[in-house]
Parts: C-alpha cells; structure tokens; sequence
C-alpha cells in the first residue's frame, strides 16, 4: 500500500479535548459507535466516526481526554457505525495500528470493508484498501479484525466477514441457496497485503456480528451465529484453516435450538480458555432466543473435543439483557452485559476466578440514562477496563 501523510502528530499534540467538549460533540453527532485497543506502553487508541470520515484519536491518560481526532479516509463514505457494526482498531505485537471499516453501498445491506494501517505508531496510516478481491455490490458486512500476538502465526492479519455472494451465484443457476456465508483474508505480512478471499463456512446468520480468539500457537478462532437444520439459530465456531486448500474445523458450539424466521441482532462474545500450556479451549456468551428460557448464557467449549458445558444463564430478560462481553486473564474471567429499565441504560458483571466453573454475584457497574453503545472489554498489564460510551456521559474506562 502507498503510505500517505495524514498529519496525525499525536505524540507532539495537546491533549486538549476534554469529556465535556467531548460530550458536546458526540450530541451533536449521535453515532456512539468505537473501537479501543491499548498499546505496548499504556496509551488507549480509539477509533470511530464523524460523520463520513472514520477518525482515530488517542490518551494517554486511560480516556479522561483525548487527542484531537483526525480522519483516516480522505475520500467520504457513508460507514456502519451502528450496533453489530462498527469500525475496528487492533494494536499489533510489534506496535501496528490497524484498522478496518464498513462503507455502507447504494443498495441495501450490501457494502466493502476497508483495512489500513500504521507502522510508525500512528503518525501516519497507509492508503486504505479494500480487504476482499470480491467486488459486487453485495453484502460484505458484519467483520472482525484480528492480529495474532503470541505463536507461529505472531503478526499475522485476518479478516473475516459475512458475505452474499454464494447467493448470487446461485440465484444465476436458479439452485437453492439460503442466508449467508461467512469469508475470510489473511496477511502474512503484517497487512502490507492480504491472500485471495477464502470461504470459511455456508449457512450464517445474516445480520449479527463476528467475534474472534487465538489458539496459543496463533491459530485464529471466529464464532458467528449460524442457521442450522430446520432453522435452528445456534453458535458455530471454527479454526481459520492455515492453508488455502486446507479444510476448516467447524463445530456447532451451542444448542439452544432457537427457531425463528429472522435475524436476531444479538452477536455474541468469545475468550480464550485459560493461556500457553494450560489453554483448555473458550468461553462463551451468547443471546438464545428460545421460548422456553429466552435471554443470555454462558458456557465453556473444550477446544480438543469440540464439547460444550451445560449454559448458565444470566442476565434479568426482562429488562432486555443484551450485549455481552468477555474478558479472560489466567483463570480470571469477567463477563459484562447491558440491561435497560425505565430508560436506564445498565451494565452489570461477574467475575470468576477458578476459570468461569463457578461465578460471584452480578453487579451493577455504570449506569446511563441516555443512549448507550456496545460495551467492551480489555486488558493493560494484566489490569481489566471496561470501555463504554453514552450521549449522557461520553466516553468512559473503568477500572475492573
């Protein structure tokens, strides 16, 4: 890719924006969507939208203030940045910022995700390109950004998304093709480009988004809702193949056997269980909408045997338990979602410290009384945070 200059200078600028101007500006603009990831020495980037620009800004000082935001696309774009949707930021093992994005096509449900990224730590980025060599005005949505940190695979660049165009093809030869598949791209040069696009598995879910995990060796994991037989809408996890012609190791991974006729917008949350000689496999939350218990569960997935642990729901349905997400360290997992009653907008968590087989209370963590955007968990040094961002308070990290 042909780097060009973006002015960022975020080492020698001011870190002038504080929460109130920040708050004044997200009113103003009510896409809450972002994306954060830390870096090697502590600093928080964090990317999101203004109005058709995608921006990247980072603090020094765990989100109390941040830099002034500068635009990555030089080239307007209508971007997703909403909900299962939104822009991605990964901070690679050896300082690399990237970062990918939807733009939202002409016709609807359809679009291209875009990459970049930086490798002077964030003073410039790279011209973007657009990840897949698919080029229709199709459905290329819904994806997931994941750089492998540790193992064989370390630096490595994968991105997977839900994508149409098996449907199309089918369509052409009038053969029966339903819902989505899911695709794939790796780099194995840090992202300076990306192989050819691979299918990793037909049959998904349309609408909700992808989450992904690493094996120790570095392989990537992705878990997306799946439709199965009979139109049962249950999780699928499965290992990006190493090889262009290998075939991928798919599971079904929950059995909820949820029917309905539609796509649920509730993407769910993976971590990796437990770390090096001692990972077992991942833990799981994902929303079940099945009548009998309908709302959010966790479980444990043995990552030899393909084998999944009875679900343990949590979460008040009631007052629309959504959202989840997942943090693991060691034997410490956190587990957080989102709740709303009385237009209050709620996150709670638990935590477990003998590897999610036994759970403390749930507990009210921040709280919010105007619109609210998908939580996040991440770690620093071993430390937990939850980032989250409101129109009432804007953008916070808090200390787990």
């Amino acid at each position: 890719m042909t780097r060009y200059l973006i002015a960022l200078s975020l080492f020698c600028c001011t870190f002038n924006v504080s929460a109130h101007e920040e708050q004044a500006q997200q009113q103003q603009n009510v896409t809450l969507a972002v994306s954060v990831a830390f870096d090697a020495t502590g600093n928080l980037w964090r990317v999101s939208t203004n109005g058709d620009f995608v921006q990247v800004d980072v603090s020094s000082d765990l989100g109390k203030s941040f830099s002034k935001p500068i635009p990555i696309n030089l080239q307007a774009q209508k971007i997703a940045a909403d909900g299962e949707a939104r822009p991605k930021i990964v901070i690679g093992p050896e300082g690399n910022i990237y970062l990918t994005w939807t733009e939202v096509l002409s016709t609807p449900f359809t679009g291209y995700i875009w990459f970049t990224r930086s490798i002077n730590g964030g003073k410039t980025f790279e011209t973007p390109i657009i990840v897949h060599q698919d080029r229709a005005e199709i459905t290329h949505r819904f994806d997931a950004l994941n750089v492998a940190q540790t193992g064989n695979f370390k630096g490595n660049v994968t991105v997977v998304w839900v994508d149409k165009r098996d449907l199309i093809a089918a369509k052409v030869v009038n053969k029966p093709y339903e819902d989505s598949a899911i695709y794939y791209a790796v780099s194995t040069n840090k992202g300076a480009s990306f192989a050819i696009d691979q299918k990793l598995a037909d049959g998904s879910c349309d609408c909700c988004h992808i989450v992904t995990v690493n094996k120790p060796d570095g392989t990537v994991v992705a878990m997306w809702r799946h439709v199965f037989e009979g139109g049962e809408r249950d999780q699928m996890i499965a290992e990006i193949p190493l090889k262009a012609n290998q075939a991928p190791i798919v599971m079904r991974a929950t059995f909820g056997h949820w029917k309905i006729d539609g796509c649920p917008h509730q993407g769910e949350a993976i971590a990796t269980g437990g770390e090096g000689p001692d990972w077992w496999g991942y833990h799981m939350a994902y929303f079940d909408g099945n009548d009998a218990k309908p709302g959010l569960y966790y479980s444990r997935m043995d990552g030899v045997a393909w084998a999944s642990s009875p679900p343990k729901k949590f979460g008040n349905n009631k007052n629309q338990a959504r959202n989840s997400a997942l943090l693991s360290i060691g034997e410490k997992v956190w587990l957080v979602w989102r709740e709303t009653e009385a237009k209050n907008n709620t996150i709670l968590g638990m935590f477990s410290d003998d590897g999610g087989r036994n759970w403390q209370d749930a507990k009210v963590l921040v709280s919010s009384t105007d619109k609210a955007d998908y939580l996040q968990l991440l770690a620093f040094q071993g430390q937990p945070y939850l980032a989250w961002n409101t129109l009432e308070k804007g953008f916070q990290l808090l200390g787990l």
